[in-house]
This record gives structure tokens, C-alpha cells and sequence, in this order.
């Protein structure tokens, strides 16, 4: 049975707690209380913060946990970091879709990462439980991962040909009343003596839907880099917090981010081959090694795990920048 217990010392991870939600509680309720759009320099200053903060964690995880834990960490806040970035390109889709107002774009982005935390906490508490009990489950994520990453290579995502309504909104839109016109923030509105939902009730179930979807993906590749239930989920929460920043300083430039599916591609893919590695070092197959774990495939180091990221992740930003100012000059 693999272990998921935690190194980190209790009160480190109790302090953690404590100051990631004071994060959140200011950076969505009370920066984001106003509805506005954020100029460059308020998005770039917000980003800078929390991108300090994760780096700052990593450091003091380092001090009280050793680096094998916070090299895990690095490697998971950036994989997620990266698969957050590359979600937003749905985020966008799902805003235009909808004709949200610019004006409460970060309001609806501020609920839906809310929404976002609450989910991929309950996925990850399932996901511990699940891989300290089956450690055959690695298989599973790492078929997922790889068949995703085959995906994303070879364009077999359909994320660039528009959003498509779920069923569940579907179903919702034949049960209750709605608006096509939005009224601010509410989600209810009065018109001619009747009651309506607005079109916010559908962008904040659409967006909270989605990141459900994200997590299918997000969740595996986590658990691929560490075991650690509070690693996964602080790389998480780091991963989240400024999302809604960095949302609107590359509204503008993601789809010029044309290498990142492939970098991205390259991480899932590793992930998912370390973690058929280590369900094939941590089970039995009687059709494979005549009924004995494989020991000869030598496990993949934390990390190498770091350094593929960074060079995956990092190579296709700047491919993706030098293609832009190429185009840039082609003009």
C-alpha cells in the first residue's frame, strides 16, 4: 500500500492554510469586490506577487520539509501553472459565448476560480484516498495522461472551434426562465412583474462545469509528481491565485501562445510515463516479469521531473514569442 502521509511539520501546513486564505478572501472579495477591468500594470504587479509568494513557499517548504518536497512542489505549481494558462483559452471562448460585459469579467472569473478551489479539493482528497489504496490506478492516469498528450499534439482537442453547451446547461435552460440580458452581478432579475434568471447563473455553471473537466487532466499530472495531498493541493491554490489577472494581460495573446500545446504535451506525456513506471515498481502483473514488480526500469528522480518542465514549458513560450515577432516582422 503506497503512503500518503505528509513531510511538512503540522504547524507549517496549519500557518499555510491560514495565510492561503487570507490570499483568496483578498484577491477575490476584496480586490475583486468592484467590477472592473484591471489596466496592465494592476494585472502585472498582482502576478508578480503571487508568482514571489510561490517561489518564497517553495524556499520554506525546503527549510522545514527538506528539497524533496519542495522540488515536488516547484514541479507541481508549474505543471499546474501551465495547464491553468493553456484552460484560459476556454475561459475566453466561454466570455464570448455568453457576451459577458468586460466590465464583470472578473467578477465571474473570481466565483468561478471559488468554484475551481472548492472542486479540485474535493478531487484531490478522492485521489489521495483512491492512489494510497490501488496503486494500479497509476496505470490508469498514465494512459490518460499520454493519450492527452497525444491529443494536444495533434490538435485533437476542440477547444479553438468554440464552446458547446453541456447537457446539464441544456436541461437547465428547458427548466427555468432566463434572460438574455444580464443585470450587473445578479443572478436574479424582474421583468414586466416576473422573475428571471439572468445569463449569469449560466456563465458561473458553465465555468464551474468546465474546471471539472480541467481537473481530469490537472488532477493525474499532480499526483504523478508527488504523493503528498498538501503539496497537490497548495500547487494548486498557487496555480490559481492571479489567475484572473493573468487572464486579462494574455486575452490578447493567447492565441499567439501557438507552442504551448506542445510543451504542455511534452509534460503530460512524461508524467504519464513516471507514473507507469512506478505502478509497474509498485505492482504485480501476472502476465508481465512472471508475476513480480519490475525493478530493473529505474524510477524517474523528482528532480529530472523539474527540469523537463521548465525546459518543456520554457522552450514553448519562447518558440512561441520568437514565432510571433517573425510574424510581426513578416508584416
Amino acid at each position: 500500500m503506497l503512503e500518503v502521509m505528509s513531510e511538512t511539520p503540522v504547524a507549517f501546513m496549519v500557518a499555510t492554510f491560514v495565510v492561503l486564505a487570507l490570499f483568496f478572501v483578498v484577491d477575490l472579495f476584496v480586490i475583486g469586490r468592484k467590477p472592473h477591468v484591471p489596466s496592465n500594470a494592476e494585472c502585472m504587479r498582482h502576478i508578480a506577487f503571487f508568482v514571489v509568494m510561490a517561489l518564497i513557499f517553495g524556499g520554506l517548504m525546503w527549510l522545514f520539509a527538506g528539497p524533496k518536497p519542495a522540488i515536488e512542489f516547484y514541479s507541481g505549481w508549474l505543471t499546474e501553472y501551465s495547464l491553468s494558462i493553456d484552460n484560459l483559452f476556454v475561459f475566453v471562448i466561454i466570455m464570448s459565448n455568453f457576451a459577458v460585459p468586460k466590465n464583470l469579467q472578473k467578477y465571474v472569473l473570481s466565483v468561478g476560480i471559488a468554484v475551481a478551489l472548492v472542486l479540485r479539493g474535493l478531487f484531490i482528497l478522492l485521489g489521495a484516498a483512491i492512489v494510497s489504496r490501488f496503486t494500479w490506478v497509476f496505470f490508469l492516469f498514465g494512459a490518460f495522461l499520454i493519450v492527452t498528450a497525444i491529443k494536444l499534439v495533434s490538435g485533437g482537442e476542440d477547444e479553438d472551434e468554440g464552446y458547446h453547451e453541456n447537457g446539464l446547461i441544456r436541461i437547465l435552460r428547458s427548466m427555468v426562465r432566463i434572460r438574455n440580458e444580464y443585470d450587473g452581478k445578479h443572478l436574479r432579475t424582474k421583468h414586466e412583474g416576473v422573475w428571471y434568471w439572468t445569463p449569469m447563473l449560466i456563465v458561473f455553471l458553465t465555468i464551474g462545469t468546465t474546471d471539472v473537466m480541467f481537473a481530469f487532466d490537472s488532477i493525474p499530472a499532480i499526483f504523478g509528481l508527488t504523493k503528498d495531498p498538501f503539496i497537490v493541493f497548495t500547487s494548486n491554490v498557487f496555480a490559481l491565485l492571479g489567475l484572473q489577472q493573468l487572464y486579462f494581460l494574455l486575452g490578447a495573446l493567447l492565441d499567439k501562445l501557438v507552442y504551448l500545446p506542445v510543451g504542455l504535451s511534452i509534460v503530460l506525456g512524461f508524467i504519464g510515463i513516471k507514473l507507469i513506471i512506478e505502478a509497474l515498481h509498485g505492482n504485480t502483473l501476472p502476465f508481465l516479469n512472471q508475476g513480480r514488480p519490475i525493478e530493473a526500469i529505474p524510477a524517474i528522480p523528482t528532480w529530472l521531473s523539474l527540469v523537463v518542465i521548465v525546459l518543456a514549458i520554457g522552450g514553448s513560450a519562447i518558440a512561441s514569442l520568437v514565432a510571433m515577432k517573425h510574424q510581426e516582422v513578416e508584416r
